[in-house]
């Protein structure tokens, strides 16, 4: 061991004879040592040299080798055996047999006790499982027993009470975290208290609680002395693991922060890290309190002893736990290396303690591997390997004692020696020797630990004697102490005289354990023959009894007795060594550094103080208990939920499961939206019981607000809420400084909020409340800008957008329907089953879109049972929104009434019951419940919470429903009411709403002719059986009192929506709102009855169009995408009413009075030059437009007056950018210059010229202070703002740079060129970092993520690719563009990524899987460019086809189609806060848009109608489109009932089966799809045609159906199965018509082969083939008698066919284009044709003369269908304007008059034509965009 410093060459690199050479000269020395102890030591290192060769000798048959260790072992044997040792000699005995032992058993003497120290326990010394077998051990009293912590016990206290000390606390917690194998060992009260406690969850959260709050305690405590570091710190060993770190980093903190070395909390960190259960630690922290530590003992140990020993104390704890945590790749230059000085520098202190404390800091650090690589270390010292350390690890961990000990010799096994080692061992003999004659082997045995190079066994056995310590095995204990290799190595006796005496001072331990502790400490002083005679050790001994006998605590008393008793006998020795020690250390006391023992605390200052806040934990818990009980047993389906309202399902997502993240996460609000009834309630309080039934003490508190019941909620809401939970004063104050919560607000569109409440109730800001926020509000409820009233921080901060998070709860789906059905009927038990109601669902039409509204679900489970007969036919059954409500209402006031008469009720409630009962209970109900929700609109504006108070409110309107009166009462308690204390509210707020439309409109009020048993006609409401007639009331009878005349109910679209409804069930009620509208012509009192109406009926559906609304006064009316052509509106009162997208063409608005009116958009920018890019300031207050004659125009957006015109450019403008503040711009040009402006100054800065190509783009750098331009010359160059100065010239593209773009934070740019590469400089450096290589044409346009981590770049070889930017590699490579993609940008979240491309499509891309999600189709010309809304719900494109188109990210849909360029559209910007978009085109104007305003009612198609059909009930009509849609409308109102997606590709024809229940349509996507044509469920696809189908139509009988195709073919189909039954062939080309003959035994075909065929259906033989057209045959049609065939063709003509005489048919002639279709009316008088001259023509077939001609069209017209009834005749017609028509026909002799009942929109503004002269209030920007788009001011027209 005394070589380990000494010989520093590896063993290793001897060979096996050199091995065993140096084993001899070991042996010789041995020899020849006159001293006892230098002969054992060579001996021993003989032993260790010799396991090299033994290891080596066991894989060889190298007899010379083998006889060669016996020859050793023999001579170690015959050397001890000489010198005494005989016990050793036979252990050595034993090892040599396997080698061909030379001696013996009997060649030894029988055993004598050894004179002297056993060799075994020499450290390293190799004995097998021999060790310790025959050593002289500690006696066997000592530590007779293991014990467990906590050994010292207190009475636990009562749940909720309060604690005596810190101590008890502290021991409840150590009973918490037993394991029941341990409740044998307990006392009877704990293992009582334990039980107690299980039944009684609360309790340990309460104690854990108490453990957390007095640690905050301690953060708060300025003074952090000694007691209140003791209290902490005797918690530790029982906190979580965020306690403990937060405790940890506190204690880091004050010794990191103050000026000298603060010693309490040193102590502190020493006994937490020392103390820690593993799983508490971190490696991080233990790294860096370890740097801590190493910084203050360099600049502490040259000071003062007591700070250096201290320090060098806590960095042993430190080491040690980083030992037991496996720390690796400890930094050796900032860590490993110098405190391996800084503990060396201390070896040679006069101080034993503190050469102790360093040399064990300094083993510790052996045991912790640096970060140096073999090569390194290789270069700067020898390798050194060490043996056991794994074996140790597992020994500790287990407690394997025998193995563990066998780990410590393996680590004195480390190899090491070099070959000189044989010339090194006479010094190292000598030095050995001098060193042991010269007395001074303690210290020199400790500077041995001072070696990185070597570990020695002493610090490991000691770190496995803390183990065994501290799980209580003392027994071991004690066995590794007498029987370690090591235990006669002083530094070993020393750490265990310390941890002895730690043991004893220890007051948990119990009274036995600390008595064997000082015996033992005793044992060790008195047996020199086992222990030694080191002096040190002694006085060690003696200062650990004398600092005991001094110990004057109770706890102390105890072991101090038994110390001084000790003391006593010791100092009775007679030897003259152990006299003089004695002596000494009475003289010199026990030294300047103190025993460490357990810290005790003496009070319990830092609980008592937590004790006195108030307590908040017992009102919480019995808040949790409340909450939890009135969960009760209820119906709940875990709702799905999406990103967006309109997000595609398959996009859904649980949830709670994004609630669950949100609340880990780092955002503060969460957004919750839904339609009403889509159960964002329910899902707050399941929420709130879910939070609850988790919640543990210091977690967030969860608190369910119903905003609507708190008063201003803006302000203080939190301790209004805990106010009503009873919660006193002073808690709501404890609450506020100490806990977090989790807000659930529930009800935000209910409590008519338009607060921000998170930034009102200043969450989270210092000194207030902190929380995180789920709120939840009705869709609708919502405007454009609403994320402001929910966005922590400003939105405009890219950081604080991400703290809000939002979610739309989703519709049931089937799978959740049935889940609800089966649980309604498990708990409800009502008339019906689980199949029955599915039955029902399956088969009424209009039921499956109700019932995905939970809602509406529950209200339809309760009264399908009475309302439907499931033995009628239910497919015909409408059953509708309304009806539901009416039923619901009547069937809760029938339970009600029930349940009322069958209780116990007083004399005067029982009158009062009988009264109620025989003027009708259920009416009365309905009455008391109208006139309420009157009262609510009208007197607190529809707030659904009324507070009444009886002494307050006695006098006022609330007493009417809410008095003590017994009718009222009764009334009240039938309603769907619930009270909570003095607040009353409907179960539900569409109840609320539900009341206030009925008291609008009550069909019974009006309907009722004699008094009827029931109420309500279900008949009549569910349109299963006529209407009754009754008389129409005057508009008088109603009165200006009523609720529409009242209020505005514009802004409450629940209520317009029962409204719509009313409209379209009740022709009454229609025709009641129509009154009103005519009323306030004359009336201005009627002026708000009549905004309501008229909002109502556009709503649903009823067009004005040259309709008579002259005078009317209607302001505030929301009045978009309403029709009104030819309208007269002259004098109409429309102040603030919103005409966004109206059809006004050819209105008459002259003298209307428009102050304030809304359009939705704005004026365009009139420029003198084609616009080539525009831009919005960053403030939003100027927009840039660069013209391509060079000029800049820079206009004013308050009132769009050109500011400024930046003139200086000589050529086209191709960029424009603002600087960050705004102040300036830079732009460039193809007159290759850059220029720099002061915008409001208009005044140039800089010019900048050099570059010898266009500069095509601009940038500013994030801060400012720099310009990046890219140039046609290769370059990319960057200019100094201010100065104009160029900083750096990039050269390494070979082409034209086409783009320059500055990262997020300014430090790099990325350049993309034509020569297909993307480039990264660096713009400090001015270097190129990455050369991104991977496209094979121009890299068109690049972008960078907001996080600026990666790059989108788009190129000619039709591919986006996503790059890292910090290593340059490809992520991904994004493909499915057929052409050149031409743009790509980030998502503002970065998870998304838009293309455009040449292909006509925009693709949106996921970040992370490089999917496509959609595929954006829609422009019919190359897209340009696209770009994403700054809150990235939109993606906005443009094209060369003249328009702009806003998409919906999330679902793929067009939202809004931008028209009015008449040239291709060059540049498109969002506004900074992106509710408006700017679009410059070629022809020379810039167009404004607000994106969004109003409320979107776009029902038209957005593309070309190819197809429309007439059901066959005439209630309704279906259409196909371009857009790949079905839309089902309303034949009356022409209102949109049901939008059907399924097909890929246009649709080219549709039909309705003849019994109407279901529709066929063909697609270019080659399929034909079966639909339900009530709900648009897919029941079959019929895929065969290899070509795109062009018409499908069904058999009379409905059995089957026929197609056509592309590819040649005709195919019948079973209407049922959907199986192919025959394929006709015969035509050469395209077959694109097809008709059924009236009997259906005939198909007539037409085809581009110029063909009419016509085929038997029986057989599929053509039997005629008509050849007449000169070009493609586009359309057939069969008289209604079947005797003629009319076609049509390309050529425009149309030609009439006899079927039987195959005569020369006779021709049409009138359309100027093709004609694309034909049909006869149903009296087979007329044909009608539509085509592509914008026209549809009316012909007399039987003259051959067009009767009539419409022409009022902006396009081809491709499909019509005749609507004939005796009433009134109609006709449809489908354009490629995307617009549907319907035409009200009337005969006129030999002429026919033709008038328009109503057309789709598709919601674009259109005032061609109308007049607006003298119109008041209109401001200049509305004037002239009504002029801008055709409107005239010249006199009226009309």
């Amino acid at each position: 061991m005394l070589f380990g410093s000494i010989i520093s060459s590896p063993r290793a690199s001897l060979s096996l004879q050199q091995a065993l050479d140096l084993t001899n000269v070991y042996l010789d020395n041995a020899r020849n040592a006159t001293d006892l102890n230098v002969a054992l030591v060579l001996c021993h290192d003989a032993e260790v040299a010799l396991s090299q060769v033994k290891r080596a000798a066991k894989h060889t048959d190298n007899k010379a080798i083998r006889d060669g260790i016996a020859t050793v072992y023999s001579g170690l044997i015959e050397l001890l055996k000489s010198r005494g040792y005989r016990t050793e000699a036979r252990a050595f005995l034993k090892k040599s047999e396997k080698w061909g032992a030379l001696l013996s058993a009997a060649d030894i003497p029988s055993d004598k006790p050894s004179p002297r120290p056993s060799l075994l326990s020499l450290p390293g010394t190799d004995q097998g499982t021999e060790q310790g077998t025959d050593i002289t051990i500690a006696p066997q009293k000592l530590f007779p027993k293991d014990v467990y912590l906590p050994a010292v016990s207190f009475n636990p206290p009562e749940p909720d009470s309060r604690l005596e000390s810190t101590r008890q606390l502290a021991y409840c917690l150590g009973l918490l975290q037993l394991s029941c194998e341990f409740d044998e060992i307990l006392d009877p009260i704990a293992c009582k208290w334990l039980q107690t406690t299980k039944d009684e969850p609360d309790e340990p959260d309460r104690l854990k609680a108490l453990a957390t709050d007095v640690i905050r305690a301690f953060k708060s405590d300025e003074l952090k002395d000694a007691k209140s570091v003791t209290e902490v710190v005797y918690l530790a060993n029982v906190l979580n693991k965020g306690d403990f770190r937060y405790l940890l980093k506190e204690f880091y903190s004050g010794v990191d922060q103050s000026g000298l070395l603060d010693v309490h909390q040193l102590e502190g960190i020493a006994h937490l890290v020392r103390g820690a259960h593993p799983e508490n630690l971190d490696i991080d922290d233990l790294i860096k309190i370890l740097e801590l530590l190493s910084t203050r003992l360099r600049n502490t140990h040259q000071q003062s002893t007591s700070y250096t020993y201290e320090l060098t104390l806590a960095v042993s704890h430190v080491l040690d736990a980083m030992v037991d945590a496996k720390v690796q790749d400890l930094d050796r230059e900032k860590i490993h290396e110098p405190l391996s000085s800084y503990l060396n520098e201390l070896k040679d202190s006069p101080d034993a303690y503190l050469v102790y404390q360093a040399a064990y800091a300094y083993q510790a650090l052996a045991c912790v591997p640096d970060d140096e690589s073999l090569w390194q270390g290789a270069l700067r010292r020898t390798g050194k390997v060490v043996l056991g350390v794994s074996g140790l690890v597992s020994a500790v961990k287990g407690l394997d004692l025998d193995k563990f000990i066998s780990g410590l010799e393996n680590i004195q096994q480390g190899l090491k020696g070099v070959s000189e080692m044989v010339d090194a061992i006479k010094g190292a003999y000598d030095k050995a020797t001098s060193l042991i004659e010269s007395g001074r082997g303690f210290y020199e045995c400790l500077k041995e630990g001072f070696s990185i190079e070597r570990k020695f066994a002493w610090y490991s056995a000691l770190r496995g004697a803390d183990t065994l310590i501290r799980e209580g095995q003392f027994g071991k204990f004690r066995k590794l102490a007498c029987e370690a290799p090591c235990r006669r190595d002083a530094a070993f006796q020393w750490g265990v005289c310390q941890r002895l005496g730690e043991v004893a001072a220890n007051s948990m331990w119990e009274s036995e354990t600390r008595q064997s502790a000082i015996e033992f400490l005793g044992e060790m002083y008195r047996n020199d023959k086992v222990w030694g005679e080191q002096e040190h050790v002694k006085q060690w001994i003696l200062s650990i009894l004398m600092q005991l006998s001094s110990g004057s605590s109770n706890e102390m008393q105890c072991a101090a007795s038994v110390a001084e008793r000790l003391l006593q006998e010791l100092g009775k020795d007679e030897s003259p060594t152990k006299q003089s020690s004695y002596q000494m250390r009475l003289k010199n006391g026990f030294g300047n550094h103190p025993l460490k023992v357990a810290l005790h605390p003496t009070g319990s200052l830092l609980l008592d103080r937590v004790q006195q806040r108030p307590d908040v934990d017992k009102p919480l818990r019995q808040l949790r208990r409340q909450r939890l009980k009135n969960r009760g047993n209820v119906v709940y389906i875990p709702p799905q939920a999406k990103d967006s309202l309109h997000a595609h399902e398959d996009a859904e997502f649980p949830l709670l499961e994004k609630v669950d993240k949100f609340l880990a996460g780092k955002q503060c609000v969460f957004l919750l939206l839904g339609d009403s009834g889509a159960g964002k309630s329910t899902f707050n309080r399941e929420l709130e019981y879910y939070l609850w039934d988790l919640y543990k003490k210091n977690c967030p508190i969860p608190l369910h607000i119903n905003l609507p019941t708190i008063e201003r909620p803006e302000h203080d809401m939190i301790a209004k809420q805990l106010r009503k939970c009873e919660f006193t004063e002073p808690q709501i104050r404890e609450l506020k400084r100490h806990r977090t919560f989790t807000l659930i607000c529930d009800g935000y569109d209910e409590s008519q909020q338009t607060h921000n409440l998170y930034t009102s109730n200043r969450l989270n800001q210092p000194g207030e409340w902190s929380a995180k926020m789920v709120i939840s509000c009705r869709s609708e409820y919502l405007g454009v800008d609403y994320r402001d009233r929910f966005q922590p921080g400003d939105r405009n901060h890219p950081s604080e957008t991400m703290l809000l998070q939002e979610a739309v709860i989703a519709p049931f789906s089937t799978n959740q329907v049935q889940e609800y059905i089966t649980q309604y009927v498990s708990l409800h038990k009502p008339l019906w089953e689980v199949d029955q109601y599915k039955e029902a669902l399956e088969l009424i039409p209009s039921l499956t879109e109700l019932v995905k509204n939970p809602f509406l679900m529950s209200l339809s489970l309760d009264v399908l049972p009475r309302i439907v007969d499931l033995g009628n036919d239910l497919s015909a059954t409408r059953v509708t929104r309304m009806a539901l409500y009416d039923q619901f209402i009547e069937h809760w006031l029938e339970r009600g009434k029930k349940r009322l008469g069958e209780k116990n009720l007083n004399p005067q409630a029982r009158a009062a019951y009988e009264s109620l009962t025989d003027e009708g209970f259920t009416q009365n109900g309905i009455d008391y419940l109208k006139k309420l929700s009157a009262a609510i609109y009208r007197e607190q504006a529809g707030q659904p919470v009324v507070s009444y108070s009886r002494y307050k409110d006695e006098n006022t309107w609330k007493s009417e429903f809410f008095c003590r009166e017994e009718e009222k009462q009764l009334l009240r308690e039938a309603c769907p009411l619930i009270r909570n204390g003095n607040q009353h509210r409907f179960i539900h707020r569409s109840l609320l709403e539900y009341g206030i439309s009925l008291a609008i409109f009550d069909p019974q009020d009006w309907k009722r002719q004699k008094k009827q048993d029931r109420r309500r006609s279900v008949s009549s409401i569910t349109s299963l059986n006529e209407r009754v007639p009754v008389d129409e009331p005057s508009i008088a009878e109603l009165g200006p009192e009523s609720p529409l005349a009242c209020r505005s109910f514009v802004k409450e679209p629940s209520v317009l929506q029962f409204l719509e409804e009313r409209v379209q069930q009740e022709p009454l009620f229609k025709q009641q709102l129509l009154d009103y509208i005519e009323h306030s012509k004359k009336d201005d009192k009627w002026r708000i009855a009549a905004s309501n109406a008229i909002t109502i009926l556009v709503r649903a559906g009823v067009q004005f169009n040259s309709t008579d609304l002259r005078g009317i006064r209607v302001p505030n009316a929301d009045l978009s995408y309403g029709m009104f052509e030819s309208a007269q509106l002259q004098g109409a009162d429309l102040k603030q009413v919103n005409l966004r997208g109206a059809w006004m063409q050819k209105a008459n608005l002259s003298e209307a009075q428009m102050e304030g009116v809304q359009f939705g958009e704005l004026p365009f920018l009139k420029q003198e030059s084609a616009v080539g890019v525009c831009v919005y300031s960053p403030d939003e207050k100027t927009i840039a437009v660069g013209l391509d004659n060079g000029n800049i125009n820079v206009y004013s957006t308050s009132n769009w007056e050109i500011l400024v015109t930046l003139k200086g450019h000589n050529g086209r403008v191709l960029s424009v950018m603002y600087s960050p503040n705004g102040n300036q711009a830079a732009s460039s040009s193809e007159d290759r210059t850059v220029m720099i402006w002061n915008v409001r100054e208009g005044a140039r800065i800089h010019v900048i010229n050099g570059d010898y190509g266009w500069t095509r783009s601009v940038s500013y750098s994030p801060q400012g202070d720099q310009v990046a331009s890219a140039s046609d010359d290769g370059t990319v160059k960057l200019w100094d703002a201010s100065t104009g100065d160029c900083r750096h010239i990039w050269i390494g593209h070979t082409s034209f740079v086409l783009g320059a773009i500055y990262s997020p934070n300014g430090t790099m740019i990325a350049s993309n060129s034509y020569d297909r590469t993307v480039r990264l400089w660096d713009v400090e450096e001015g270097t190129c970092v990455h050369a991104l290589l991977g496209h094979d044409g121009s890299v068109e346009s690049i972008v960078y993520s907001p996080q600026g981590d990666q790059i989108a770049s788009a190129s000619a070889d039709k591919t986006v690719r996503l790059w890292d930017t910090k290593t340059g590699s490809c992520r991904h490579i994004f493909t499915g563009h057929s052409n050149f993609v031409s743009s790509v940008v980030f998502s503002p979240k970065g998870d998304q990524v838009a293309s455009a491309s040449d292909d006509m499509s925009v693709r949106l891309w996921d970040v992370d899987t490089g999917v496509c999600r959609h595929i954006l189709l829609g422009h019919n010309k190359p897209v340009s460019r696209v770009l994403y809304s700054p809150q990235g719900s939109l993606v906005a494109s443009f094209s060369h086809d003249k328009t702009v188109r806003l998409w919906e990210t999330e679902t793929g849909l067009c939202r809004q189609t931008l028209t009015g360029h008449s040239n291709y559209v060059s540049s498109v910007v969002f506004s900074p806060k992106g509710d408006q978009v700017a679009a410059g085109s070629a022809d020379m104007t810039v167009r404004l848009w607000d994106v969004g305003a109003g409320t979107s009612r776009q029902v038209g198609h957005t593309r070309t109608v190819y197809c429309v059909a007439y059901s066959p009930q005439g209630d309704r009509i279906a259409t196909g489109s371009g857009d790949s849609t079905i839309r089902l409308w309303n034949v009356e109102t022409g209102a949109c009932i049901h939008s059907v997606i399924g097909h890929s590709r246009e649709i080219t024809s549709i039909v309705y089966s003849p019994q109407g229940d279901q529709l066929a349509s063909s697609s270019h996507d080659r399929t034909v799809r079966l639909w339900n044509a009530g709900s648009g469920e897919c029941h079959y696809t019929l895929a065969g045609h290899t070509g795109p189908v062009s018409r499908v139509t069904y058999l009379p009988d409905g059995s089957q159906l026929i197609s056509c195709s592309w590819d040649k073919s005709i195919r019948m189909w079973d209407a049922k199965t959907g199986v192919c039954n025959f394929t006709l062939t015969g035509h050469s080309s395209y077959v694109y018509d097809i008709a059924l003959s009236p009997l259906g035994d005939q198909i007539a075909s037409t085809s581009y082969d110029t063909t009419v065929r016509v085929w038997s259906v029986k057989t599929g033989e053509c039997h005629h083939i008509f050849i007449g057209h000169n070009t493609f045959v586009l359309s057939v049609i069969y008289s209604l008698s079947g005797n003629q065939i009319i076609s049509s063709g390309w050529d425009g003509l149309m030609k009439v066919w006899d079927v039987q005489a195959m005569a020369r048919p006779r021709t049409l002639s009138g359309h100027t284009e093709r004609v694309n279709r034909i049909v006869y009316s149903s009296q087979g008088d007329l044909v009608v044709s539509a085509s592509n001259d914008k026209s549809v023509r009316l012909w007399d077939v039987m003259a051959g003369q067009c009767r009539a001609a419409i022409q009022d069209f902006q396009g081809s017209v491709y499909d019509i269908a005749w609507i004939e009834s005796p009433a009134v005749n109609c006709l449809m017609a489908g354009s490629s304007d995307g617009v549907v028509r319907m035409w009200q026909v009337k005969a006129d002799g030999d002429q026919y008059h033709v008038s328009l009942l109503w057309r789709t929109t598709k919601g674009e503004l259109s005032v061609m034509d109308a007049a607006i002269h003298d119109v008041e209030g209109l401001s200049q920007l509305n004037r002239q965009l009504l002029k801008q788009r055709g409107a005239v001011e010249g006199s009226a027209h009309q």
